[in-house]
């Protein structure tokens, strides 16, 4: 009996050596007529996962790729224009007598600026707009001093000029407020125009005519 266990032994031994895809586990067990022998079990190793690396973003794919709401079906489309601009849901909504023409995410005035709501007509265009009242201070090394600054609070420093910020497709509304094309953090940011993203922007100057309606609601 102990020359078999001997055996059986050995054979398990040889076995465990040639398993590379195995472990062995060492089990003491009792023997007949007294004393110990020891028996090797093989156990299957854990298999690794592979770990998948997430694809890399695409950096040549254009920016126009992403989808941030804006849609226009105003094509071959006929009808009064009019706009909609809805402060709660930072939408502007365009319209062709009741039809929905394009629809553009915004961002009107911030905290202390805040878009008054009203209804207004569209008194001016111009493509190439440059505000009069916001921009930088700019020292004569190109260096900026004072950042968005407001002319009528913030005074000039000494030898700096003021670079007014750039308002491109600027359609005046009421007063100095107007919609442009402009920078779109998802929340109210302006200093009181509604800004759009470029695309729209540019749409909308082109399909809007002097006097459209526009109407501003809470």
């Amino acid at each position: 009996m102990r020359l078999a266990s001997i055996l059986v032994l050995l054979g398990l031994v040889s076995l465990s050596s040639s398993c590379s895809n195995q472990t062995e586990m060492v089990i003491r067990r009792p023997a007949p007529g007294g004393g110990y022998y020891v028996q090797r079990i093989q156990v299957p190793k854990p298999v690794k996962e592979k770990k998948v690396k997430a694809p890399k973003p695409d950096k040549k794919k254009p920016d126009a790729a992403v989808d941030d709401g804006s849609r226009w079906f105003g094509e071959g489309m006929t009808g009064k224009p009019r706009l909609k601009i809805c402060l709660g849901e930072q939408r502007i909504y365009f319209y062709k007598d009741d039809q929905l023409a394009g629809i553009s995410p915004m961002s009107s005035g911030r905290e202390g600026m805040e878009t008054r709501p009203g209804k207004f007509k569209v008194t001016e265009k111009d493509i190439d707009h440059k505000s009069s009242l916001f921009g930088d201070y700019v020292g004569k090394d190109g260096v900026v001093v004072k950042k968005e600054a407001d002319v009528r609070k913030d005074p000039k420093p000494a030898g700096a000029v003021f670079d007014a910020a750039e308002m491109p497709f600027f359609m005046r509304i009421n007063g100095a407020i107007g919609m442009h094309q402009g920078f779109l953090p998802g929340y109210p940011a302006s200093h009181g125009c509604i800004r759009l993203p470029k695309h729209m922007a540019e749409i909308f100057f082109r399909e809007t005519p002097l006097g459209t309606l526009v109407e501003i609601v809470p």
